[in-house]
């Protein structure tokens, strides 16, 4: 494999040799080189929040005059027959390899997501939440089981809960939304026409309009508020993969607000939920030998 095609594995492997501003940068550029490929030095160096000589020397510590030469490089990179599956896969990847790419870059990706959330949104968004009368969760796509999940962690607040990943319910739904509705919609992107046409419709007829998804998109403008969700990865591009994972920890986030908002005297509800499994479930082994 030439140098080109194996720049973001070399970046990838010489991420704890890099000094800490240097290792901004790498973590920018990991976390989505099709993008770094359409950034300026100077878009560069503000998201990783570095001069931009520092730019240029990370490029030089990796052999290339400059940026330009280095976007060059990572677009020959990103060109190999496995992008579709993953940014930082190769194609002649095995799957150790492979492996360790797709942990690699899903723990990255976490760790930025946490660095760029801001605390007082979640405060805010559970708040509404807490408010809330009755919630639906919508997504599409990759997002549907999403909305899945949240729907399998929600209803165990005592609220009226549901989850939908059909347009034609998700607009009837929003076309009866009352004052006291949350309709909390999932999107990575924030592009897809109908979840925005449903937060408008829920909106005008009072409901609140919680956007999980993508800062400065047509659906985070369209919501009440919006939790800005970090676009690691191109999903026009490349299979959701740690979209989702990101998602679901937002969700998780948020849930842990609603449980600690509620105090201890809701933990008895949570422990009865939780008991209620016992008898589904074969004993644990060292039970039976006792």
């Amino acid at each position: 494999m030439d140098r080109a095609r194996n720049l973001l594995e070399q970046i990838q492997g010489r991420l704890d040799e890099l000094n800490k501003a240097e290792r901004k940068v790498a973590e920018v550029i990991l976390l989505n080189p099709q993008q770094a490929t359409r950034f300026s030095i100077a878009a560069l160096a503000q998201a990783a929040k570095v001069s931009e000589p520092t730019v240029n020397r990370f490029c030089r510590s990796f052999g290339v005059s400059g940026y330009p030469e280095l976007k060059l490089q990572l677009a020959q990179s990103l060109a190999s027959g496995a992008a579709y599956v993953s940014r930082a896969v190769e194609a002649d990847d095995d799957p150790a390899a492979y492996t360790q790419k797709i942990f690699g870059s899903a723990i990255a990706s976490l760790d930025s997501a946490c660095q760029q959330i801001e605390p007082q949104q979640i405060s805010r968004a559970v708040d509404m939440m807490i408010q809330a009368r009755q919630i639906h969760f919508f997504g599409l796509g990759a997002s549907a089981p999403v909305a899945l999940d949240a729907q399998h962690k929600f209803f165990r607040f005592n609220l009226a809960v549901s989850a939908h990943a059909d347009v034609l319910m998700q607009r009837m739904l929003a076309s009866v939304a009352h004052t006291g509705d949350l309709f909390v919609i999932i999107s990575y992107t924030g592009r897809t026409r109908e979840l925005v046409e449903v937060a408008r419709l829920a909106r005008a007829n009072g409901a609140s309009v919680l956007g999980l998804t993508a800062a400065g998109s047509p659906l985070a403008e369209a919501c009440s508020l919006s939790l800005h969700i970090p676009l690691p990865e191109d999903t026009d591009i490349y299979m959701p993969m740690t979209s989702r994972i990101i998602q679901l920890t937002v969700l998780d986030v948020l849930a842990t607000g609603m449980t600690l908002r509620r105090g201890v005297d809701f933990q008895p509800h949570l422990r009865k939920i939780k008991e209620s499994l016992n008898a589904s479930r074969y004993p644990i082994e060292d039970d039976l030998l006792n």
